[in-house]
């Protein structure tokens, strides 16, 4: 005579199986929720950064050179299609000689037909106190004839895990003839 499992296992495993499927299928298998105090996460902060971008398209050793133009981008009153990588010194002072405390590293494409329009994809790394080794990441658009140009800070390393905010940059010097630019900026950023 066969012997009978007690109705309280089966139960037990059926709902077992549909709680396990549960939590795989909304999981998706692969992430889970963690505590922010597990990762070393404290409070939440407001940092104000202040810095001169170099931006030097002429010379011997520019900073910053077109990689890729569009068939029609010397014909565009915009520079339209023109794409420009650069690795710019960031300064403490608007003098090149000034303090060094980081470079800014992208591209930075003309992306308007219509006005002076740039869309930037950079990163601040800085090279100087306590944000050495930390950097902060910059996607937006750039008006370049605007008096004030405000940008988002999309993210960060290091010191600026979890970063969000915003730049201002206003124009300090503009050289017409080289196009050589320094452009001031003051970045807001909340990071932990």
């Amino acid at each position: 005579m066969a012997k009978t499992l007690p109705k309280v296992i089966p139960t037990f495993l059926i709902l077992f199986s549909i709680f396990s499927f549960s939590a795989f299928a909304t999981a998706g298998g692969f992430s889970r929720t963690l505590s922010p105090v597990k990762l070393g996460l404290k409070r939440e902060k407001l940092s104000h950064l202040h810095f001169y971008f170099h931006d030097i398209v002429s010379g011997r050793n520019p900073t910053a050179v077109r990689v890729a133009e569009a068939p029609m981008t010397n014909t565009s009153l915009t520079g339209f299609g023109a794409v420009v990588m650069m690795d710019d010194p960031l300064t403490a002072r608007p003098e090149l000689t000034s303090k060094h405390v980081g470079r800014a590293q992208g591209i930075y494409a003309s992306a308007s037909q219509t006005e002076l329009g740039l869309l930037m994809v950079l990163n601040f790394a800085f090279m100087e106190g306590k944000y050495n080794g930390s950097s902060l990441s910059v996607l937006g658009r750039n008006t370049v004839l605007s008096a004030v140009r405000e940008m988002p800070i999309v993210g960060g390393s290091g010191l600026f895990r979890f970063a969000r905010g915003y730049a201002h940059a206003r124009t300090h010097t503009l050289d017409i003839e080289t196009g050589d630019a320094v452009v001031e900026y003051n970045v807001y950023v909340f990071h932990y």
